[in-house]
């Protein structure tokens, strides 16, 4: 089973979150795998003392073209959706901007004269690590630099196989990094907050699901603050709340030190524990009253 644990926004909790399921998933002596999908800035393995086992690197393949051959015909350009082939006939420039190039080899199936071929860029790193209670950590990091982590995140999902409990923790927002998380996920999380950011975001997230045919369910995090509008989205919506977290110094506390509440506060512990039996069950089902 695969849950992604995601958010339309940065800061609600996500993370928290993710790494607290896999922890008490971990010491139940459950098959789980923790997945650091946010490649631009994973973060996952800070509350975890692990020992890397492996790691790989994450590569495409962009143009390179020979003037030499070119005839300055422009296909390559024009068929480049991602505007990576700098074209200017009168001029006789071209230039691959490599940044931008997303490896989809449309320009190299439009050449007609030979002038591209194509050559290995590195996007970044899959790296494998194993906790001390012996559950693995896939950590996907994106080189500096680089426009897009979708590579990455689909090789850190491939990496983590298909035995017991995956638990992915997305990046943030609703572009193409959490569309690929996601995608390959049988339940997905949303943790929100009760402001409006947190209900404009929500909402946003909620309509991408749906137009992928996929129902969320929801976690409040700091539950006790700002207003209702989430909760009566929600309702509205017919939207499943698995869990509110209230506001606590002590957890922002713990989590800022890189320590997991799951270890430190028993309460937090048994709300995580009754979220697994929730999640695994597959029912969701949560009160919408305070």
């Amino acid at each position: 089973m695969k849950i992604a644990v995601a958010s339309g926004k940065g800061g609600t909790g996500k993370t928290f979150v993710a790494t607290n399921l896999f922890n008490v998933l971990s010491r139940r002596g459950e098959d789980v795998t923790l997945t650091d999908c946010d490649a631009e800035a994973p973060d996952d393995l800070i509350f975890f003392r692990a020992e890397k086992t492996n790691e790989t690197e994450v590569d495409h393949r962009v143009p390179v073209i020979n003037k030499d051959a070119c005839t300055w015909c422009g296909r390559c350009s024009r068929w480049c959706n991602y505007n990576a082939i700098f074209y200017l006939q009168a001029a006789k420039v071209i230039e691959v901007i490599e940044n931008l190039c997303h490896g989809c080899g449309a320009c190299t199936f439009a050449c007609n004269s030979g002038a591209i071929t194509e050559k290995p860029v590195v996007l970044g790193t899959v790296t494998k690590f194993r906790t001390e209670g012996g559950s693995p950590v896939v950590e996907a990091r994106m080189k500096v630099n680089e426009m897009s982590p979708v590579r990455v995140i689909k090789a850190a999902i491939k990496e983590s196989g298909e035995s017991g409990v995956i638990i992915l923790d997305a990046p943030p927002g609703t572009s193409c990094p959490f569309i690929q998380t996601v995608d390959k996920a049988d339940y997905v999380v949303l943790v929100t907050e009760p402001t409006p950011f947190g209900l404009s975001d929500l909402r946003q997230s909620v309509d991408t699901l749906r137009e992928m045919k996929k129902e969320p369910a929801v976690i409040i995090n700091r539950s006790d603050i700002g207003d209702r509008g989430v909760f009566e989205y929600l309702r509205k919506e017919n939207i499943p709340l698995l869990a509110e977290i209230k506001y606590d110094p002590a957890i922002a506390r713990t989590y800022s030190e890189g320590r997991l509440v799951t270890d430190e506060i028993p309460a937090l512990s048994s709300l995580f524990e009754e979220l697994v039996e929730k999640i695994l069950d597959g029912h969701g089902t949560g009160s919408y009253k305070r």
